[in-house]
């Protein structure tokens, strides 16, 4: 949606809402079978972030797990009285590239169900776990169209060893034509021919945040564009559950600065101007 004369550009903030043992690099060494019996912190890590927004006056887009909802009913509900988008992170975090057609359908489909039965609002957004839609299965925007969603934050244009579709587009456009599915990828800056991770996850709280808040900057100012930025709950966290058995990589990737990442986020409710995915995107009110 264009932007008011003046007004600075509204970013979209996100969350997507999984507790630490569902994180996608920790399946080698936490059974799904186990999920139930983990101590979940996921509540109360919403209700630090929920103050966090409502201080800063932020809404956000809360990307949910429906295994999660299914546990936390009242949490989902929090966040939707906070005056925040309810969408979906899949049922139970699987990567969409390790899914059939007919189970990714079954997936998306139930986890929005039981979104909007809990919510009480139409759930428009997904994001998939991990970023796994790319070049390979491009068909799952297909199937998140026939499943009624309106839009997908499944794509991001970088090269990594876990996701990434490098040549993707930088900023939102309709893979399937106009009529088709929105796709809103997650934000990249350019410094001459390299693309940059500008978006959240473990880049932000590995790198200076002075760097991080340069290239959000340099997409409002230099590309027009708003930025996407996305975070966990776990992130805010330093005293989770630490499951033995992890890489050196995965365990640096977890756990790098842990504990300043309040703080950044705070930092970012009052540089920036933030709102949720439906509103930027879709024009909804």
């Amino acid at each position: 949606m264009p932007r008011a004369l003046g007004q600075p550009i509204r970013n979209a903030m996100t969350i997507d809402v999984e507790d630490y043992f569902q994180v996608s690099a920790f399946a080698p060494i936490i059974a799904r079978a186990s999920w139930p019996s983990r101590e979940c912190r996921v509540e109360a890590n919403i209700e630090r972030i929920l103050a966090i927004l409502a201080a800063g006056g932020v809404h956000a887009t809360f990307f949910t797990l429906g295994w999660i909802a299914e546990r936390y009913p009242d949490m989902v509900r929090r966040i939707v009285a906070g005056g925040h988008e309810l969408a979906s992170h899949g049922y139970g975090h699987l990567r969409a590239s390790d899914q059939t057609r007919a189970e990714f359908a079954d997936d998306v489909g139930r986890s929005k169900a039981l979104l909007e039965d809990i919510g009480g609002q139409r759930v428009l957004g997904y994001r998939a776990p991990s970023f796994s839609i790319g070049t390979a299965n491009l068909w799952a925007l297909d199937v998140l169209h026939e499943a009624g969603y309106r839009y997908s934050s499944s794509i991001y244009p970088i090269a990594h060893d876990h996701y990434g579709m490098p040549d993707a587009p930088r900023f939102a456009f309709f893979p399937n034509g106009p009529d088709g599915l929105l796709e809103v990828p997650i934000t990249t800056a350019m410094l001459g021919r390299r693309k940059l991770p500008a978006g959240g996850g473990g880049y932000f709280r590995l790198l200076p945040y002075s760097l991080s808040r340069w290239m959000m900057r340099r997409v409002n100012s230099e590309d027009g564009q708003p930025a996407i930025f996305y975070f966990h709950p776990w992130e805010l966290d330093p005293g989770q559950p630490r499951p033995g058995g992890a890489s050196l990589k995965t365990r640096f990737r977890h756990y790098v600065n842990l504990q300043r990442m309040e703080g950044r986020i705070k930092l970012l409710t009052r540089d920036f101007a933030w709102d949720r995915m439906d509103r930027i995107f879709l024009g909804t009110q």
